[in-house]
Order: structure tokens, then sequence, then C-alpha cells
């Protein structure tokens, strides 16, 4: 039996050296996975990075198309902005038509429903979001006087985005009318120190070139009180929404991480409403027609004051005929008084029926009142009296 002896090239390798190898081969093993997993967070990371670019980008441009359609082909009655705040803002715009060739309309969509595509009423109100106004006051009739007028009602909101676990989450949902909100964008983030929404207004100072100035965020919220935009009573404190020429964005997007992990982008956009102050002219035709009674009763207040009492109810021409009665207008005469002299006061037009509480009377004066409508020329209808009416 013969033994025979290993040469050193055919030897294997001793369990030290074996040892060493593994452990530099897991070292090295250890390097490339580290390596990978760090390729891959940081591909990760560069993706959902271009995600919230790519979901900023979207969100300021549904934003700044549909803000800068804000009072197109609105009638001279109705307002275009009807409520501002730091989160919230809605307007009017006929911004939708399904009417083939309507060339008024901002876009065209055969498949819209009518509700979305015509103003808001006095029978179909909505409560502006995260307030407690209530919108229309009134119902506004078409340029020209014929049907509901086409300038729907658009509402852009922030409010807590509840399908996250953060609480300083967003989401920016759009309304129109009485629909139900649409998610425009979420993962949006308040930038520190900028609300979501700021404003620039139109001003002339006494003795100075009119110019364009924020509006302080302490004086909002601004709400449309005054049902009919350019009457009497739009003017003062009530018109300062009026005013309004520019809607400033602000916000920031994030990817939804925390930490290391979290990417943000943030934007600053100012968007300017081009048909902000802009009149609508409204054609009117013949002498509007009243064809309602003026009653007038006298009475006194809770706590003794005498009061004369006067109602009446829509004229002919508010909700049907050329449907262009803007206001009613009052008189007022002594019985002794031989001629009716100036208007006491006028009425906004758009209401179901109207009263109106007159507190500027003396204790045993007897008076007449008058009613008349009048049109957007401005033209009265004939005059009706009221019977005589003695002040308790």
């Amino acid at each position: 039996m013969r033994c025979s002896t290993l040469r050193p090239s055919e030897q294997g390798m001793t369990l030290p050296e074996l040892m060493i190898a593994l452990i530099v081969f897991g070292l090295i093993v250890a390097t490339a996975l580290s390596a990978m997993l760090s390729q891959s967070r940081g591909f990760r990371l560069g993706s959902e990075q271009m995600d919230a670019l790519q979901n900023l980008r979207f969100t300021t441009n549904v934003l700044e198309l549909d803000l800068r359609t804000a009072g197109s082909n609105v009638p001279g009655n109705q307002p275009f902005l009807i409520y501002i705040d730091e989160d919230v803002v809605a307007f009017n715009a006929d911004y939708a038509t399904n009417v083939a060739n309507d060339v008024w309309a901002v876009y065209y969509d055969p498949d819209a429903p009518t509700g979305s595509v015509a103003a808001l009423t006095t029978a179909t109100p909505i409560t502006i979001p995260h307030s407690a106004n209530v919108y229309p006051a009134a119902s506004y009739q078409a340029i020209g006087g014929v049907g509901n007028s086409p300038a729907e009602t658009i509402v852009f909101f922030f409010d807590r985005d509840s399908s996250t676990a953060r609480t300083d989450d967003f989401a920016l949902f759009k309304q129109v009318n009485q629909d139900s909100p649409e998610l425009v964008g979420r993962n949006l983030l308040q930038t520190a120190g900028q609300p979501f929404f700021s404003y620039f207004r139109e001003r002339t100072p006494p003795s100075a070139p009119t110019r364009i100035e924020p509006v302080a965020p302490g004086l909002l919220p601004w709400f449309h009180s005054v049902p009919l935009h350019g009457s009497a009573a739009d003017t003062g404190t009530a018109s300062r929404i009026d005013s309004v020429r520019a809607v400033q964005v602000n916000f920031t997007t994030t990817n939804g991480r925390t930490g290391a992990d979290e990417r943000l982008r943030s934007m600053a956009r100012l968007v300017w409403l081009p048909n902000a102050g802009l009149e609508v002219k409204r054609s009117c035709g013949d002498e509007p027609i009243l064809g309602t009674n003026l009653t007038a009763a006298g009475g006194t207040l809770p706590g003794g004051e005498p009061v004369v009492t006067l109602s009446w109810g829509q004229a002919v021409d508010e909700t049907a005929g050329e449907n262009d009665v803007a206001r009613y207008v009052i008189w007022r005469r002594l019985a002794a008084q031989p001629d009716w002299g100036d208007p006491l006061l006028s009425i906004p037009a758009g209401q179901a029926t109207y009263t109106y509480e007159d507190q500027d009377v003396a204790s045993g004066d007897q008076y007449y009142y008058a009613l008349a409508a009048q049109d957007c020329t401005p033209s009265l209808s004939s005059m009706v009296q009221s019977s005589l009416v003695t002040v308790p």
C-alpha cells in the first residue's frame, strides 16, 4: 500500500484562510448591498421629489387658470367675488356651458349637468365652506334680462387631509355650485408665515393716484353681503370685496414623509383677475311693469317707538317679461303735502317679498307712501300709492 503526498499547488485552504475569505466576502456583499440600498433610497426619494414638484405644478396651474376666469360674462348686478379668506376663495364666472356654439363661456362641455353651468338661485343656495355665509340672497338674470345668469359659482378651499396621519397636511378642493367638492391636490402644507390665499386690492386714497396694495390678513374674511352688485347699498365697507384685483397663492408640497426623507417644494404665485371691475353692459327695454300693491301699516317697536311697515311683492318685470328690475324706489309725504318731492330711499331687487320699516315718523302724523320699480336704464315704472296711514 502506497501513500501519496499532495504537492503545495494541490493543497486546500486551511480553516483560518477559509474564515478570512468568508469575512472578506461578507464585507464585499454588505458594501454592495449598502450601495444598492442607498441608490434605491436615492431613486425613491428622487421620484417622490419629482411627484411633489408635479403636484405643485398641477395644483398651481388649476388655480391660476380658474381664478383668472372670475367675472367673465357675469351680469352687472351679480358679484364677481363672493367670499375671500385665508383658505377660501369663492367667485362667479361663466366657466362652462353645455350649449353648442355658446361663445361667451370659457369652456364647452356637452356632458356638463344643467345645474353646473348656470347661476345659483335663492331656491338652490349653498353655504360657503369654512363659513356660515349662505349664497345667494338674490337670483340673477342673464345680460339682457332673459333667463337665469350663465355665471356659476366656483369655490376653492383648503381642508385638512384626513387620509394621512399628519396634522399639518392639507388638500385643495374645488366646488361648482351645489356639486360635491372635487379633489385638486393633496400633500399640501401651509408655507411658514404665509396664508394659502392673500389678496391685493385697488385703492384710491384722497388726493393720490390709484394704487394696488395688499389686503391685511386681519381684515379678512370679506363677504359680498349686498345681494346686488352695484346697487345703492353696495358702497362703503360693504363693497370692499369689489376692489380686489389679484389673488396670491402660497403653499408647499411634500412627499408625505418626515425627517431626513421629507422632500418639500414651495410656491408663491400672483394671479391677476383680468375681469375684475369690468362692467358687462346690460340692455334694458321698455318702462318696467310694476304690477304689485303697496301696503302701509302703523305700529310700535318693542321699545314703544312708532313705526310704519311697508310691504309689497315682486314687480312683473323682475321675474318675467324683460327681467330687468334692478331696484324699487319709495316716496313718502304727509297727508297735507301736495307733492311727493324726492324719493325716501331705494331697495335692491332680488327678493321674493319686500318689507321695510320706516322708523323716521312721528306719532299722530298721517302719511302716504308710493312705490315704483326701476330698471337698469334707469327708467321708472308708474307709481302705486298706499292707503293713508296714521302713526299711532
